[in-house]
């Protein structure tokens, strides 16, 4: 097994059977799969923020960081290995208010909605998710199966 790290702000695909895409500490961030069992092709994102004008230089160099700019590029990754967005399998993890106990920022809530938002643009959804609470998540798919794994320290490890 490859395993392919995703920084924040990272985008990754691959239709190489024997790589696992992984995020790690999901906090307000939003990482977002997709997977078409039809061809094997996964791809994963790590969303910082909902929104690319807070700052359009870091939009340029880390598109992957804001999922007006992210969502757009990783569906264009996807469909260059051939997918069709029809065959999509999608799901969202993260989100959480972490550090922000008033939740005077709810900067996770904002990240799934704007990144809902930019799937139904897109005539999109996703068929599950993870998101909320106040615990971070680690987040890897398998390219060869579509599994996706949750981990988070102190809750375990799960399956979405």
């Amino acid at each position: 097994m490859n395993t392919v790290i995703i920084g924040i702000g990272g985008i990754a695909v691959s239709n190489m059977p024997t790589d696992l895409l992984k995020t790690l500490a999901l906090g307000s961030c939003v990482g977002l799969t997709f997977y078409s069992a039809k061809i094997k092709v996964a791809g994963l994102i790590h969303i910082a923020l909902p929104e690319s004008k807070t700052n359009p230089e870091l939009a340029i160099e880390r598109p992957g960081y804001y999922a007006d700019t992210g969502i757009p590029l990783i569906l264009k990754e996807m469909q260059k290995l051939g997918c069709s967005p029809s065959d999509f399998v999608i799901k969202i993890m993260g989100g959480a208010n972490i550090m922000d106990p008033d939740n005077r920022f709810d900067i996770g809530t904002r990240n799934v909605l704007a990144v809902k938002k930019l799937l139904w643009r897109f005539r999109l959804g996703a068929i599950a998710e993870d998101v909320g609470g106040t615990v971070g998540r680690t987040v890897s798919i398998s390219v060869e199966t579509g599994k996706v794994l949750i981990s988070s320290a102190g809750v375990g490890e799960w399956e979405l």
